[in-house]
């Protein structure tokens, strides 16, 4: 059953010409391949647009968009995420990768399960693509998550693991912030109807580390994760100042 079901998969690229061949043999290589791939690019100055071009013309799968000026990696997903048609949505950034049976074994945990929120275990590569022997959300079992759960970081929740059911989630939209936009729709859906994200326990992404990027600074990632709490999801002083304790605590340890 699942062979026939369409997935939407969602990238935001900037200046990723080093990467984004990379992301889309990881696509073509998938054991499902019924999907389509939505790319906004945020007005990126090297060779990026080109190739995504040229990979355009020759797979009538991929559609591409361009931002009318740089607007960040939120304005981006969204406006990919507004011409999906998928029946499930899937998100990887333009410098990561995924294992060739990611969307297939995804969705059937999903469609058998009938869960409308899932995400993986995953790996950290280095630039250049060599494991760094790093892995996250790491379990023996699956695990059930709530929005507690994520607001005190007991997961990471990687981006480019997350599948969603798009019959179940409509209209999805990441909040219009420069960094951390992904975390504050994974509590938005969660916050809904007391919704739930499962794990699936497996790695099937691989998180690229690349010097410079903005989800590296540590500084910028700390003052966005206080800003979630207190400006996004408006929680009080108090208990915005326990969770980012077990924020810090969780990266440290991480």
């Amino acid at each position: 059953m699942e062979n026939s079901v369409l997935v939407s998969i969602i990238t935001p690229t900037y200046n990723s010409q080093s990467f984004i061949l990379q992301t889309y043999n990881s696509l073509i290589n998938q054991s499902h391949q019924k999907w389509e791939w939505l790319v906004t690019d945020d007005c990126s100055t090297d060779e990026t647009w080109a190739i995504l071009d040229q990979i355009k013309e020759k797979d009538q799968r991929v559609k591409v968009f361009k931002n009318e000026r740089n607007r960040g990696a939120a304005y981006s997903r969204n406006n990919s995420l507004a011409n999906a048609q998928g029946s499930f949505i899937a998100f990887i950034d333009s410098d990561d990768l995924w294992e060739k049976d990611k969307l297939e074994t995804q969705l059937k945990f999903m469609l058998e399960n009938e869960y409308k929120f899932t995400f993986t275990s995953y790996d950290l590569i280095s630039e250049l693509g060599t494991t760094i022997n790093k892995q996250i959300d790491i379990r023996e079992n699956s695990l059930e998550i709530c929005y507690e759960d994520l607001l005190l970081k007991k997961v990471t929740l990687g981006c480019s693991t997350v599948m969603l059911d798009a019959s179940y989630h409509k209209n999805v939209k990441m909040p219009l912030l420069r960094t951390g936009q992904d975390y504050a729709l994974w509590l938005k859906l969660l916050k809904e109807n007391d919704n739930k994200a499962h794990l699936l326990p497996v790695i099937l992404s691989h998180y690229r580390i690349v010097k410079g990027s903005i989800s590296r600074n540590k500084f910028k990632k700390a003052m966005r994760q206080w800003q979630i709490y207190r400006q996004i999801e408006r929680i009080n002083l108090i208990k915005a100042s326990w969770c980012f304790v077990n924020y810090a605590w969780r990266t440290v340890a991480r």
